[in-house]
């Protein structure tokens, strides 16, 4: 086990021992090859470097209170790959050769796994990209799939406790039928003014309302946006969000927990009303919000007025987190120890 300062980590990049790769040429996947290499050569004509043809996965291993490392919907974060890979024109990355490549990139770094009870994990990214040579704009015939690993604490600073967010309406993350509900990188680009907006406002994450009439709550970020109210879990529908798994998880938590759930476009005049409201995603799994501020109109709405988070979202969250380190029956067939 690493010598790491496991409880203050923060969400950022460690280095480890290994990552994993394999390449595509020839309308075919090769074998997986390891590297201790942090570097990669890449064609200056590589269609990921000119027209974005770039993807990738965010997903997590926790170490057990039984010291075991679980997966938690791993195949989710396969498809999702793929559903990526077809909306930029890219070779989509095969499910079992997407299995075989992140565990076999945690079991390289197992020592990288943090302790239970630290609150930190280890954060699984898998990247996709265009290597192969293009001048005009089409797609590459050749492609690089790479899995590293980092350990990490929270996403934001501030743990399960409520975060500040801001309405951003200059800029927008994703245009209705654009890239938004693919997980590729010319998303977060265009999400970097509103992030460093917000940032200097004082605030933790930008909050993007839809791009054709800046009516409805699209995305807070790299993450999606949820309220509470009248024992109803509300989470938007668009076609501009990025479909998360995390959200997903907690759809069928809050229904087993009795809630109503509705997706569908929630106006931001909505937010008033809402008893609770949050973050959720698989860096922040779920962040209660205190507080949104209307960065054009100076408006401000407050939740979390005793500083605390709601109860129903305490109680999600908790939900999830047990299930994802072993401490919850895994009812629904959500995680795999890797052995």
């Amino acid at each position: 086990m690493q010598n790491l300062d496991w409880k203050n980590l923060p969400f950022g990049y460690v280095k480890t021992n290994y990552n994993v790769r394999c390449y595509y040429k020839d309308g075919k996947w090769g074998n997986l090859e390891v590297s201790d290499s942090e570097y990669i050569n890449i064609h200056m004509a590589a269609t990921a470097l000119h027209y974005g043809q770039e993807a990738f996965e965010g997903m997590k291993a926790y170490r057990g209170k039984d010291g075991k490392i679980r997966l938690f919907r791993w195949e989710e974060n396969a498809k999702r790959l793929q559903h990526s890979a077809d909306g930029i024109r890219m070779a989509p990355v095969p499910e079992d050769l997407f299995y075989e490549a992140i565990v076999k990139a945690v079991k390289l770094n197992e020592e990288f796994v943090p302790p239970y009870g630290t609150g930190a994990s280890l954060y699984i990214r898998p990247l996709l990209f265009g290597s192969g040579p293009e001048v005009g704009v089409r797609p590459s015939s050749e492609y690089m799939f790479i899995v590293f690993v980092t350990p990490v604490g929270p996403y934001f600073k501030e743990g399960f406790n409520p975060v500040k967010i801001a309405i951003v309406r200059d800029s927008d993350r994703a245009a209705p039928l654009g890239t938004g509900t693919f997980k590729v990188g010319g998303n977060y680009a265009a999400s970097l003014r509103g992030v460093e907006k917000a940032h200097k406002a004082g605030y933790g994450s930008p909050m993007y309302l839809d791009a054709k009439e800046k009516k409805y709550i699209d995305e807070i970020g790299a993450a999606n946006f949820f309220g509470i109210k009248d024992n109803t879990y509300i989470t938007p529908k668009s076609t501009s969000i990025l479909g998360s798994i995390t959200n997903k998880s907690i759809v069928q938590l809050a229904e087993d927990m009795g809630l109503k759930v509705e997706r569908r476009p929630v106006p931001v005049e909505e937010l008033e009303t809402f008893e609770e409201v949050g973050a959720c995603g698989t860096a922040a799994i779920i962040s209660p919000i205190g507080e949104i501020k209307d960065l054009a109109t100076g408006k401000v709405y407050t939740f979390c007025k005793d500083g605390k988070p709601g109860p129903i979202s305490t109680k999600l969250y908790e939900t999830l987190v047990g299930i994802q380190y072993g401490e919850i029956e895994d009812k629904h067939g959500w995680v795999i120890i890797i052995e």
